[in-house]
């Protein structure tokens, strides 16, 4: 299997943030692919927990960490047909959420977070349907300004959107949001 594409800039430019709300309970990079942020944070020492359904990216990604001896643990699970999140509620220091994007899942994934958790997310917006790559479907894209509004228990710490620079841009909506501490 090819390696993974480099990080987001989005997670690199808040690994400081990551790293503190690692103190709070693990870091999960939710449907996690081939790995990119999940190996991103292990190689800088920040413990992960890597979630996809797909078995052979998984083994892949284990194999990877295990050469490299670095502190990932991997959960296959299919987040769209489980009935819930294979994580318990108030257990995760942060999520990671790039490229994907389920609805259903954004208030489970909001309870998820421990009190002062963070959550970074990324992925497609309808704009990306001009650039002529990429998903096309609704299902997996977001509307102008929707992504705050699928966390709305959250305290919102950042979001934008617009394309990614490089050759190949992508429409993007990031969101870096906090779940309030309790008063």
């Amino acid at each position: 299997m090819d390696a993974p594409a480099p990080p987001s800039p989005f997670l690199l430019e808040r690994l400081e943030a990551v790293a503190a709300a690692a103190r709070l309970g693990p870091v999960i990079d939710v449907a996690c692919g081939a790995g990119r942020h999940a190996l991103a944070l292990s190689t800088r020492g920040i413990a992960a927990v890597g979630v996809d359904r797909d078995a052979p990216r998984l083994r892949e990604l284990a194999r990877r960490a295990s050469l490299e001896s670095l502190p990932l643990r991997l959960v296959r699970a299919d987040l769209e047909a489980a009935p819930s999140l294979p994580w318990r509620a108030s257990r995760a220091g942060a999520l990671l959420v790039f490229r994907y994007l389920h609805r259903p899942l954004c208030a489970a994934l909001a309870e998820s977070l421990r009190p002062g958790g963070l959550i970074l997310y990324e992925t497609f917006t309808v704009a990306q349907r001009k650039l002529g790559y990429g998903p096309v479907n609704p299902t997996f894209l977001l509307e102008p300004g929707e992504l705050p509004a699928l966390f709305p228990t959250l305290e919102i710490l950042a979001f934008e959107e617009g394309l990614s620079p490089g050759e190949r841009p992508a429409a993007l909506a990031r969101l870096c949001a906090r779940r309030p501490r309790a008063a």
